[in-house]
């Protein structure tokens, strides 16, 4: 298991063991539909980028539990053709 995923702070900053979870699994999901990696982490993206995307505020689930990215310069996710994540 991953380290960041035994302390408490990951889980605290999503708002729960469910909520994250369920971040993890959508964006792992969109990350292998081709989405790109929000974070320089080695290797192919997967669960490492996941952890760092979250712990470095990169993205969120919302109210309705859609997964948000908080880049600035980030299209809207589905506007421009890409992956909605909203949908996974």
């Amino acid at each position: 298991m991953q380290d960041e995923l035994k302390e408490e702070t990951i889980v605290n900053k999503v708002g729960g063991r469910f909520k994250l979870s369920t971040l993890i699994q959508k964006r792992l999901v969109a990350l292998h539909r081709g989405s790109t990696p929000l974070v320089d982490v080695p290797g192919k993206p997967g669960m490492d980028t996941v952890i760092q995307e979250i712990l470095q505020d990169k993205i969120y689930l919302d109210n309705s539990g859609n997964v948000v990215m908080a880049v600035d310069d980030a299209p809207d996710v589905g506007d421009d053709g890409g992956p909605n994540l909203d949908d996974l």
